[in-house]
């Protein structure tokens, strides 16, 4: 797991820069916060302990996010970063970001009870890595090195995937045949630089194949395209995110390139500065995807205890998807709604 350093703002508060707006105001995005990959993994995690008590293991962090984790912990998860980790005979259970096939043998080896809360989204990935493999195709995985995400679906077709790292990493990349090429994506990059490491790699494989439909996830387009119209308006945007959250960290880099004067990633309310507000008439706020509303309504109660009480929303998407819970917790629990009945 990596872990983002937290990024500064193109300036600094207190420069001589004004305000946009003569009034203290809020621009509040939305969508923002757990999108449906998120809800069903936590609420997977939230099951498994109500229908099988504590404790129930987690590999790795189930969402990126410190509040959830450690919520999660106070309810009876345990957080293991291998799958050797977790005693013979428990449950565990596979974060949102997805596993590689190799963490399923190991399992299997550790006699464990297995709940996969991979995001479907993710899944599709992996599938589609899968399908390009079997076609003998050359996969060109545009992600971050080291993150969980990327180290699964690397996972799924290692001989035939290599990792791009941004446009800057286009340059390294070699193929065996530059007519059986596709590319494919991590679901939390920035839409903007994701196209453009596709655009670099056209100019060297022009014959580039695309995935079937977009890897990058709806709510990360959503999140990153309210932040861009927020970035125009706002002075400061304040992201509620933890660092090691990827769709975070990009959505404080999407509101600088959209024209914020600053932004920045906090956990919580506790970690914003008072001196980043000197000379701020619009704050924009926004949340990651693994974030609880609860933590964007502490910022907002911050803010306005400092004159910043008017918020507008700011609306770009409307989201209505939702996701089943995993097949192993939907069989358990219609097994149990029946027993009760028959009962």
């Amino acid at each position: 797991m990596t872990s983002s350093p937290s990024p500064k703002p193109a300036t600094t508060p207190g420069d001589d820069a004004s305000p946009r707006s003569g009034r203290r105001k809020v621009l509040l995005a939305a969508p923002r916060g757990y999108c449906a990959g998120v809800d069903r993994a936590v609420i997977a995690v939230e099951k498994a302990l109500e229908q099988y008590g504590a404790p129930v293991y987690v590999r790795h962090e189930i969402v990126h996010n410190k509040y959830v984790v450690k919520t999660l912990e106070k309810k009876g998860a345990i957080f293991v970063e291998e799958t050797e980790e977790v005693p013979e005979g428990n449950i565990v259970i596979f974060s949102a970001h997805g596993v590689a096939p190799v963490v399923h043998d190991e399992a299997k080896r550790g006699k464990l009870a297995t709940i996969d809360a991979t995001c479907p989204l993710v899944t599709k990935v992996h599938k589609e890595a899968v399908r390009y493999a079997k076609e003998d195709y050359d996969i060109l995985l545009i992600g971050h090195e080291g993150h969980e995400e990327v180290i699964g679906t690397s996972g799924e077709a290692p001989e035939h995937i290599t990792l791009v790292d941004g446009p800057g990493d286009v340059a390294n990349v070699e193929v065996r045949d530059p007519d059986r090429v596709v590319w494919l994506s991590q679901t939390t990059l920035s839409v903007d630089e994701t196209m453009e490491t596709v655009d670099a790699l056209k100019g060297r494989y022009p014959n580039l194949l695309s995935p079937p439909s977009d890897d990058i996830c709806y709510a990360t387009q959503n999140r990153q395209t309210a932040v861009k119209q927020m970035g125009a308006e706002a002075d400061l945007v304040i992201v509620v995110g933890s660092k090691n959250s990827s769709n975070s960290v990009r959505l404080v880099e999407v509101a600088l390139g959209a024209g914020a004067s600053a932004s920045y990633l906090v956990d919580s309310a506790d970690e914003i500065d008072e001196a980043w507000l000197e000379g701020v008439g619009t704050v924009g706020v926004t949340s990651g995807a693994s974030v609880p509303e609860i933590l964007v309504h502490g910022v907002l109660d911050w803010l306005a205890e400092r004159g910043y009480e008017d918020v507008e929303t700011l609306t770009a998407a409307e989201e209505s998807i939702a996701f089943s819970l995993p097949k192993e917790l939907r069989r358990d629990l219609r097994a149990e709604a029946k027993a009760a009945t028959e009962g």
